[in-house]
Order: structure tokens, then C-alpha cells, then sequence
């Protein structure tokens, strides 16, 4: 087994198992359903607690802003190659507790499974699963070594702007009212890609 073997093999995720987010701070963004993660990991080591398994080391509530409350997970991860068991892959996963919606406050009495299972999403990315998904412009080894170039990834290209915008508000209005949108998160990865690229042929970006 080289370094890569299970890195490249999961690194891919199958379009039935993607759902792209359609609302929120995150709305254009990729996610992954989290059966294909167990499915993948009994596939490569083996039935849940024979061949990975994990253990819950922490699990917390915290005060956020606005009467928030998120709740959080830590784990550590396992799992067998050949016959050998390897150190804790560690993954922390959050979700919301109480949230303050437009209607008031909400309550997720479910905020640990849902933290739980990002938690898991966290410990499998460090083996790889999903990477094409977190870094869309990892060049793979099938694709030759003369390709050497490098691109942000949109994730990183909303980032940037983001940034760009909290310090430019009035560039923001524009961008919205020339869009017809309401804020930042309903801009389409089209369109994120669109105004990067012209604030860095402006020298903005």
C-alpha cells in the first residue's frame, strides 16, 4: 500500500451521494451524505467495530451570541490495516442547540447526532474521503506531472471575497442590486467566480 491508496480511491464522491446546500452562509456549497463515509469506511476496513470503530472522547454545550447554544463532539477514530490498528484519528464536529430563527428561539434536540456526525465527516477528511469535494483543484496522479497549475478553490474564492466585501460594503450593494440579490450567500458559484476574476484583473483581489 503507498501513501495514496486510500487517499486517491475515496478522494471522489459519487454525484448520487452530493446534495448542493441551497440556503444559509453556506448555500452553493457541496455536502456530502454521510451514509457514503460508512460505507466507504466498511468497504476499506471492514464491518463498524471489527474494522473501524470510534470512541467519544468529549461532548459540550456552549454559549454563542443571542441566547445561541451550539453542541459539540470530539472522537477518536480507528482503524485496522492489516491487522494492525492505527493511532486516534481525531475529528471535532459542532452543531446548533438552540438557534435564533425568525420565529424565535428553536431547539435541536438532535444537535448531538447531527454533531456526531460531523465529527466523523472531520476524521475521515484526514484520510482523504471526499478531498475532491474541500479541495476542488487537487491535481491528481492521473493527471500527469507537466500540470502544474494551481487554482483557488471556489470555497477559498468566497472566502476572499467575503473578506473583500466586509471591508467594501458599498461594492457589495452594487454587486447585489446588479445581481438582483438580497446578500452575500445568495450569490451562485458562477457568479462568485465571475466577480473574483474581475477584481483581480482590477488589482482588488
Amino acid at each position: 500500500m503507498t501513501n495514496l491508496n486510500i487517499y486517491d480511491k475515496y478522494r471522489s464522491v459519487p454525484e448520487t451521494a452530493k446534495k448542493t446546500i441551497q440556503a444559509g452562509r453556506l448555500k452553493g456549497f457541496t455536502d456530502i451524505n454521510p451514509m457514503w463515509r460508512i460505507k466507504s469506511l466498511t468497504e476499506e476496513f471492514g464491518m463498524c467495530g471489527i474494522g473501524w470503530y470510534y470512541d467519544i472522547v468529549d461532548e459540550r454545550i456552549e454559549e454563542g451570541g443571542n441566547n445561541e447554544k451550539s453542541a459539540f463532539v470530539k472522537i477518536h477514530l480507528f482503524v485496522k490495516v492489516d491487522g494492525e490498528w492505527s493511532k486516534p484519528i481525531v475529528g471535532t464536529g459542532g452543531a446548533s442547540f438552540i438557534a435564533n430563527e425568525k420565529r424565535g428561539l428553536y431547539t435541536n434536540d438532535d444537535c448531538f447526532k447531527s454533531a456526531l456526525t460531523d465529527a466523523i465527516s472531520i476524521a475521515c477528511k484526514a484520510l482523504g474521503f471526499g478531498a475532491d469535494v474541500y479541495y476542488e483543484k487537487d491535481i491528481s496522479k492521473y493527471d500527469g506531472d507537466d500540470k502544474k497549475i494551481v487554482l483557488e478553490s471556489i470555497n477559498d474564492k468566497k472566502v476572499a471575497l467575503e473578506n473583500y466585501y466586509n471591508k467594501n460594503t458599498d461594492d457589495l450593494h452594487k454587486m447585489l442590486q446588479h445581481f438582483s440579490l438580497g446578500e452575500f450567500s445568495d450569490f451562485s458559484n458562477e457568479q462568485i467566480e465571475t466577480i473574483y476574476k474581475g477584481l483581480q484583473e482590477r488589482g482588488k483581489l
